[in-house]
């Protein structure tokens, strides 16, 4: 379990974290979700003790993170998968980290195994691609078998075969009653892999809680409905007091009534139904609504290239547009 209370982080006048109070708990994976700049990166790494809060606590399985004895058997991390010496083994990096936990040699052959980096054990480092980069690393986390699994953009690099892994991966330890924390960009694999969510924007905790009622409570969610009797299913609607949206296409869109009372409702009084379909927005389109207003970067792409939004100019007004590079180096 991780426990952070009123965990606060300024730098000078900039408050990257803003007294930030949850618990991540032990059995689901816990999705960590902001937009650019919300300071998840900053909470991760006062996890760790890597960087000193400015004003509250972080505890891991109720203490904090330097008083834990062998950390690696409490607490295992993913932050940064380049933070390795490229001119060591793959083996001789996992080595020299239980070495220095008490973690005995034969766990180094288990985690590579587990990775699938057995048969790369004895190449540098340095050698790797991002994606065996992400797997090294991903090994490093697991080395001490914790309790506590903590990871950041762990599919980065990951080919689909690898991000489907990973997936399955966080999902098995969670399932064994570790508590396993994960933060990403990819909304579309979060949704796939985490059970419930923490979303930040600007430092503050903007939602704490399950993935479908995250879903639910920041998304319009209606039923569809589509039928060659249109017009009697609207006077069969509008009878039963049920609120419509005319769409296009003939279609009919309910709020607030369930598809299973509606489908009942039709039956009753024989209107044939071609479609019959509840709709809720995906996590994306969630997140997107919640975080609007904590977005610190924004693009300006309809105004690329203005004064007062400064971004790249369209290729028609880009100095040199038309001409071939070659002429541009010899400047005629």
């Amino acid at each position: 379990m991780i426990e952070l209370e009123g965990l606060t982080k300024r730098y000078g006048e900039k408050v990257a974290v803003n007294n930030l109070t949850c618990t991540v708990h032990p059995g689901v994976v816990t999705g960590f979700l902001g937009p650019n700049g919300a300071g998840k990166s900053t909470t991760m790494r006062m996890m760790l003790g890597l960087d000193n809060p400015s004003a509250g606590t972080v505890r891991i399985d109720g203490k904090h993170y330097s008083q834990l004895r062998d950390p690696l058997k409490c607490i295992g991390a993913l932050l940064d998968a380049k933070a390795m010496h490229g001119g060591r083994s793959a083996f001789n990096h996992l080595l020299c980290l239980a070495q220095s936990n008490g973690i005995p040699r034969a766990r180094v052959g288990e985690v590579l195994d587990t990775v699938g980096l057995t048969a790369v054990a004895k190449k540098k480092a340095k050698g790797f691609s991002l994606g065996m980069g992400q797997r090294l690393g991903i090994a490093g986390a697991l080395l001490g078998d914790p309790e506590i699994l903590m990871f950041d953009e762990p599919v980065n690099g990951l080919d689909p075969e690898g991000i489907h892994w990973i997936r399955n991966l966080m999902k098995t330890l969670a399932s064994q009653g570790r508590t396993v924390f994960v933060s990403s960009h990819l909304m579309s694999e979060m949704a796939l892999t985490a059970d419930h969510l923490v979303v930040i924007g600007q430092g503050r905790l903007l939602a704490d809680t399950s993935m479908s009622d995250f879903i639910r409570r920041n998304s319009r969610s209606y039923v569809r409905l589509r039928s060659p009797e249109r017009e009697r299913l609207l006077d069969v609607l509008h009878g039963a007091g049920v609120t419509v949206t005319q769409a296009g296409d003939g279609v009919l869109e309910v709020d607030g009534t369930a598809a299973e009372e509606l489908g009942e409702l039709a039956a009753s009084h024989r209107v044939v139904l071609h479609e019959l379909s509840p709709q809720q927005a995906s996590l994306e389109e969630a997140f997107m609504r919640l975080t609007a207003e904590s977005v610190e970067y924004h693009a300006h792409s309809d105004h690329a290239g203005h004064p007062d939004h400064p971004g790249p100019l369209p290729p028609d007004r880009a100095p040199g547009w038309g001409e071939s590079w070659q002429q541009r180096r010899k400047g005629t």
